[in-house]
């Protein structure tokens, strides 16, 4: 068969080739980007759903508008005030997760050639998703506090992007979180340069501890004109549960109106049960409670890996404690002799029945082959002492 030709540059994820060797017995994974099921309030989604299903079982069951079932968009509203960012419910559009949030930028703002600013290291889907419509993707270089702004100016400057995509609170892979004069900057390039900025904020209410900058977003309104340079993505995935599928877009109403058309023809509208079932979630005021009890069990697997890495592996290897989210980013160092290779690390880990996902797939471009990514979400304290003890013995 001869496939489309926008295949030709896109690969199968390399999580996705990692999890086939991980159904030996015994293993212990921390290569996976899931939430803890153990952490979903099972308890409360099953009254949400059964309220969906009672209280209006025509709009649960039923085909429903494209742009989102009204009382989900509408909560969807009220909970993104919480977080200070004012928007109408109908300023925003429900999404297959904020998976599909992303697959509609690609398909309303990228033609073949277009160029796009990710950070690098960035969310290995989005590199996949964006090239399959032919962007070539430009690497701003971050640090623990997010991209470095000053070169992201000069590559704004440089290439004239169609947008700019961050993760600027506890992003995947870097765990970095963009600092508040950072995300100020940033908001003034975009009026600068007049470029689209997606803020993709899957993240920002798993932090540990003290709460992180007001998002991008939020921060638009202390900068004339910025707010119609934003789009922001927004997910209950890392929150609540994946298994709903619910994710949203705030964008300028062109924009939503172009993403809507393009979601009409790809999925009609995001399941109406789900989001009647996460509607009816966010109105009984379980949320809160089901987020202090997320951070506090991360926070503390978070503590646990920091402390487990410097005690088992010590200088072969540097990493920045996060303060929120659900990964460490780890640069191997070669310290006396050690191995400063991760894709031969995790092979040599997976004999150690302890797995990880190398780093260099999450570069855009120029990948470091000594870093790798971590997640705490999935393992308690004690397997991730385990864990950690058998990666520095395959180191």
């Amino acid at each position: 068969m001869q496939f489309a030709s926008r295949l030709d540059n896109v690969e199968t994820s390399a999580i996705r080739e990692l999890f086939k060797l991980l159904g030996k017995p015994g293993i212990i994974s921390f290569a996976g980007g899931f939430p803890d099921s153990a952490m979903f309030d099972v308890e409360g989604l099953k009254e949400a759903s059964q309220k969906a299903l009672t209280e209006e079982p025509g709009g649960a069951l039923q085909y429903g508008a494209t742009e989102g079932y009204e009382p989900l968009r509408t909560q969807l509203s009220s909970f993104m005030k919480t977080k200070g960012v004012d928007v109408d419910p109908s300023g925003l559009i429900v999404t297959t997760g904020s998976q599909q949030a992303l697959d509609l930028l690609g398909k309303t703002m990228i033609s073949p050639g277009d160029k796009v600013i990710v950070e690098g290291p960035t969310f290995l889907a989005t590199i996949q998703c964006f090239r399959l419509y032919g962007a070539q993707l430009i690497s701003a270089p971050i640090d623990a506090n997010g991209v470095k702004t000053d070169e992201l100016e000069k590559l704004i400057a440089e290439h004239k992007p169609k947008f700019v995509y961050l993760i600027p609170t506890f992003g995947n892979p870097s765990g970095a979180m963009l600092s508040l004069e950072r995300r100020k900057k940033v908001l003034e390039l975009a009026v600068k340069y007049q470029t689209l900025i997606v803020e993709d904020d899957p993240y920002g209410d798993l932090y540990f501890g003290e709460a992180p900058p007001p998002s991008i977003m939020s921060l638009s309104k202390d900068v004339p004109g910025s707010r119609e340079l934003l789009a922001h993505c927004g997910s209950l995935s890392k929150v609540l549960s994946p298994g709903l599928r619910i994710g949203w877009m705030i964008a300028p109403p062109e924009l939503l109106a172009k993403a809507t058309m393009c979601k009409q023809f790809s999925d009609a509208h995001t399941s109406t049960f789900s989001q009647a079932t996460a509607a009816q979630y966010l109105k009984s005021g379980r949320m809160p409670a089901t987020l202090a009890h997320v951070r506090e069990v991360y926070g503390q697997r978070a503590q646990a890996m920091g402390a487990a890495l410097k005690r088992e592996l010590g200088d072969a290897v540097n990493f920045t404690q996060p303060n929120g989210g659900l990964f460490f980013w780890a640069r191997l160092t070669g310290a006396n002799g050690k191995l400063a290779d991760a894709n031969e690390l995790a092979k040599r880990a997976i004999e150690k029945l302890v797995a990880f996902v190398p780093g260099a797939p999450f570069f855009a471009e120029k990948p470091d082959v000594a870093t790798l990514r971590l997640s705490f979400a999935t393992a308690d304290v004690a397997k991730i002492e385990e864990g950690v003890k058998r990666l520095g013995q395959a180191l």
